[in-house]
């Protein structure tokens, strides 16, 4: 089974810089990481591996730096790693975003399997792997939190919520997978001494076949941020002292006064 892992490269931390004049995140101004969810989808797609055989590629989109997160992925125990980078893809908005993935998967070859994180801890959306799924024409389940490879398909175990469904999937297919399907590996230091030499194979809009910008970076985006700013920190407080009638009085007056009420 071939099996195709997109991931991402997330901030580390929420003290990110934003460009006022674009409204958009400096992503190379903050320390970054693996997106969390998405290694769930790599324990998984290894995971198999072991079990039914083949490959596990990684892809992502994202600058230069980005090709670390690969690389991470790799000294995990994927085979291949395919970088999206080109300038024109800056901006992207989740429909963008999803376009250009599945450009890329497009060029990087045909797979049986293609798994997502369930979302990312910096946008939330949990849109793109749905999206990618529609863009490539193949059946896509989300939120799946175990599933059991068959003859003829997947059957999955998806979470709802406030219930659980299972479903049966043909291949290929899409899956978007919860944190509690499986406990991560570690990157490996011999592994990661083997694969030091390797590249990564990176792609930019020139290989693709639609390469029209209108489609792709900030041209390509609906939805873009009007306005965007860090908020303000205010480490004033109050501690209030009595009973919790008198507590509760106080409060409501400092609230009342602040026009809150």
């Amino acid at each position: 089974m071939d099996i195709l892992v997109c991931m991402k490269q997330v901030p580390a931390t929420g003290e990110v810089k934003i460009d006022e004049a674009t409204g958009l995140l400096k992503r190379d101004s903050a320390a970054a990481k693996v997106n969390p969810y998405d290694l769930y989808a790599l324990e998984l797609a290894l995971s198999l591996k072991e079990k039914l055989g083949g490959t596990v590629s990684v892809i992502s989109m994202g600058p230069q730096s980005a090709g670390s997160a690969l690389r991470e992925a790799m000294e995990i125990g994927a085979d291949r790693g395919f970088l999206l980078c080109d300038r024109r893809f800056a901006g992207a908005d989740v429909l963008a975003t999803s376009r250009t993935l599945a450009a890329g998967i497009k060029k990087a070859g045909s797979y049986d399997l293609i798994l997502c994180g369930k979302q990312t801890t910096d946008g939330d959306t949990a849109q793109v792997g749905p999206e990618i799924a529609e863009m490539l024409g193949i059946p896509h389940a989300c939120y799946v939190q175990r599933l059991s490879v068959e003859e003829n398909g997947i059957t999955v175990k998806i979470n709802l919520g406030i219930e659980e469904i299972t479903q049966k999937i043909p291949l290929p297919c899409l899956l978007t997978v919860e944190k509690d399907i499986n406990t991560p590996r570690l990157p490996s230091y011999r592994r990661g001494l083997a694969i030091k030499e390797e590249e990564l194979t990176v792609y930019s809009l020139d290989d693709f076949e639609n390469q029209d910008e209108r489609f792709y970076g900030l041209s390509g985006s609906p939805t873009q941020v009007e306005r965007i700013f860090p908020p303000d920190k205010n480490t004033r407080k109050q501690i209030f002292k009595g009973t919790a009638e008198e507590s509760a009085s106080r409060m409501y007056s400092i609230l009342s006064d602040e026009k809150y009420l």
